[in-house]
């Protein structure tokens, strides 16, 4: 399997960990965060190991923040074990922003320096 086939992959099944981590956590299961960090984890490893040449600023900025967002949610995981309370909502919510909004901007982007 190439790398090609391999990032999509593991960015899927990590976002589906994430997801269903995340959802279980409310419900007090024991292994809801090792699901969710584990999850966070493929999708940071995929998003960060994505190819990316380019020289247009903008696309630049926008996969830092892309990146930025990959890691806050590995910090949401950090966040469910070393906090007792909801106090990893609040990062999760930064990270989802900052997922969704490059999302969108990414290809609207690369659509238009074309």
């Amino acid at each position: 399997m190439s790398k090609q086939q391999l990032l999509p992959a593991l960015f899927v099944v990590g976002a589906v960990m994430a997801l269903t981590g995340a959802a279980v956590y409310i419900t007090g299961w024991v292994y809801a965060p090792y699901l969710y960090t584990i999850g966070a984890g493929c999708v940071a490893l995929a998003q960060v190991n994505q190819p990316f040449r380019t020289k247009n600023l903008v696309l630049r900025r926008l996969r830092v923040q892309r990146i930025f967002g990959a890691l806050a949610l590995v910090l949401t995981g950090a966040f469910m074990f070393s906090t007792h309370g909801n106090e990893w909502i609040a990062c999760l919510t930064i990270a989802a922003v900052l997922q969704l909004y490059t999302a969108f901007r990414i290809p609207q982007e690369e659509a238009k320096g074309e």
